[in-house]
């Protein structure tokens, strides 16, 4: 995949701007084992499991990426992910980006609530959360724990 290779070869291809980004571990994993694995399996909404680029139209540049992590489980529960580059960080792209995915997950049928995961140390990553009406649900080591619940 173009987006792994981090060779600027995606953003030619979109016809954008080259980005300096760092693809952390835990995303090259969640692409490897699941993302990519979803997207190829033809019995899936490749939908919930797309990493959606964030692109700052007014200089052609990605800017973050956010996704949902597979399909909503029995309960209507579906997981989001999101990090934006360094460069861009504390512009708000990124609490805009999650509000645009929590519209679109509110229109599914099968959703009822999204969940995420923030380090405890990343006081940012909670206030997009926060803003976009999260609520924390769970403190472990490190992990916070959020939710939204949609009234349906």
């Amino acid at each position: 995949m173009k987006y792994i290779a981090n060779d600027n070869s995606l953003e030619r291809e979109l016809k954008l701007n080259p980005t300096v980004k760092i693809i952390s571990p835990e995303l090259r994993e969640a692409l490897t084992e699941t993302i990519l694995p979803n997207v190829a399996y033809s019995g899936k909404n490749h939908l919930f499991s797309t990493l959606w680029g964030v692109i700052l139209k007014a200089e052609s540049r990605m800017v973050g990426d956010v996704c949902f992590v597979g399909e909503p489980a029995a309960d209507g529960e579906i997981e989001i992910g999101y990090g934006t580059y360094e460069n861009y960080r504390g512009k708000g792209y990124m609490t805009e980006a999650v509000a645009c995915m929590i519209d679109w997950a509110k229109r599914q049928d099968n959703v009822r609530s999204i969940f995420a995961q923030t380090a405890k140390d990343n006081p940012a990553s909670w206030r997009i959360l926060e803003k976009n009406g999260f609520v924390k649900v769970d403190e472990d080591g490190n992990l916070l724990s959020w939710r939204l619940t949609f009234e349906k």
